[in-house]
């Protein structure tokens, strides 16, 4: 039964997150990015923040992953890109803990395959157990990834991304925000992946010029 119930939140956030649509409010006209006002501050002084929320039951958010791997290998100097995972419910928490967690054990090469995983090979994802298992496979060590887990690190990073999404107001994923100052998503740039990305760009210069 609580496998059950599970299941159902899950498939609850994964319906909710695979809907292309403006974040925060609806643009006006033709418009393809939200002004954040007031402007948010950055976790990295110096640079120009361009944070990707997502989540990682997010089939659009499984899409344009690779874009953006091979978008932020082209981004400007001074532009950090912060990848941010969104927990729409209680039942969404150990898939934070999860990209946080690759993080701190150096194999960011695996956030990609976690939506392989999930969304290709249909892998249930959703527990510690099941990650435990699955990166077990994937050449990290059992008793690491589980002391790393519930680390005070790890907890203190999710409770970040949540203070963010909240921060943003963020309802659906995949969504960027730029420099603080700006959010585009999919939707808002005439529902296409590149289109996001292209805003992206030309907010980029926005955000510093301002």
């Amino acid at each position: 039964m609580q496998f059950s119930m599970l299941t159902r939140l899950v498939a609850a956030a994964a319906l909710a997150a695979s809907t292309l649509f403006a974040p925060v409010s609806h643009a006006q006209g033709s418009q393809q990015y939200i002004a954040v006002n007031p402007p948010l501050p950055s976790d990295t002084p110096g640079k120009i923040e361009v944070l990707e929320f997502f989540a990682y039951t997010c089939p659009h958010c499984a899409t344009i992953e690779p874009m953006v791997e091979k978008w932020a290998k082209t981004a400007p100097a001074d532009v950090v890109l912060k990848q941010v995972p969104i927990a729409f419910n209680a039942s969404m928490k150990p898939l934070q803990q999860l990209y946080y967690t690759l993080q701190a054990l150096n194999r960011p090469d695996l956030h990609g395959k976690v939506f392989t995983a999930m969304h290709v090979e249909r892998k249930r994802l959703f527990d510690q157990k099941a990650m435990s298992d699955w990166v077990a496979e994937q050449g990290v060590k059992r008793e690491e990834f589980d002391a790393m887990f519930d680390s005070f690190t790890v907890k203190t990073q999710v409770q970040r991304a949540d203070q963010l999404a909240q921060a943003y107001n963020i309802d659906g994923t995949p969504t960027f925000s730029v420099g603080g100052k700006f959010i585009t998503s999919p939707s808002l740039a005439g529902n296409s992946y590149e289109g996001a990305l292209k805003e992206v760009d030309r907010l980029i210069p926005m955000a510093r010029n301002q």
